[in-house]
């Protein structure tokens, strides 16, 4: 980690979703709680076991959340992007953070103290629906990965992840592309899947006319045909 000039903490947590609709005072109550936290690529944010004083909102920058198994083997949790907020569960539970998490790029993010939230959800009961609706959306998201990696092929769910990387408007597309937020190696992982199984898979796809690899550019011909192999 290494240090930058201040920021503005009360302008970025106004554009936070989780704090829509709080007063300026009650916006400049928890930023006086909050810091920032410049993370450079491969930086550690917090190891498994550290304990959980609040949660973290990232600002930009991409953060991994995974723990490491006792063979040494590496499974992804969960890949965050700009605006995703994550640790809130744990602090409710107030035990030690379960697993480790990793900033993939140079990042930004805010770190909120519980004591902070604490107050405020007792001061204003709407902040405590919009924590409880995106941490019933993560435990959504969770079941949805089991049930993926219990019913669907390694093929289905690599397809499946490339069309929901794909933007709404390219989700009928001709010749489209998208480029995969991070090594391939991370995304096996996410996905349940080694990394060898991924690059058969790709190569797979490749020879069924599916997709063309170009590094990190996935480009598709045609999204109607690749949505057939999903099912």
């Amino acid at each position: 980690m290494h240090a930058n000039h201040p920021i503005n903490i009360e302008a970025l947590l106004t554009h936070v979703p989780l704090f829509n609709g709080l007063a300026a005072e009650e916006i400049a109550r928890i930023a006086r709680s909050t810091r920032e936290i410049h993370a450079s690529k491969g930086d550690i944010l917090f190891h498994k076991g550290d304990p959980c004083n609040g949660f973290h909102l990232l600002v930009y920058g991409q953060i991994k959340l995974a723990f490491t198994s006792p063979q040494g083997s590496e499974k992804v949790v969960e890949i965050l992007t700009q605006g995703q907020s994550f640790g809130e569960a744990i602090m409710f539970m107030e035990k030690p953070y379960i697993v480790f998490a990793q900033a993939l790029t140079d990042s930004l993010l805010l770190h909120v103290s519980k004591a902070a939230v604490f107050e405020e959800l007792q001061r204003d009961h709407n902040l405590c629906r919009k924590m409880l609706a995106g941490m019933a959306m993560r435990l959504h998201q969770l079941m949805n990965d089991v049930e993926s990696y219990s019913l669907h092929s390694g093929k289905q769910r690599i397809i499946g992840y490339l069309l929901r990387e794909l933007p709404e408007a390219d989700q009928n597309g001709i010749n489209v592309a998208i480029t995969l937020p991070t090594n391939k190696g991370v995304i096996a992982s996410r996905l349940n899947l080694t990394q060898e199984h991924f690059s058969r898979i790709l190569h797979e796809l490749t020879e069924l006319g599916l997709i063309v690899v170009e590094g990190r550019k996935i480009h598709i011909p045609s999204v109607a045909n690749l949505r057939k192999h999903e099912g």
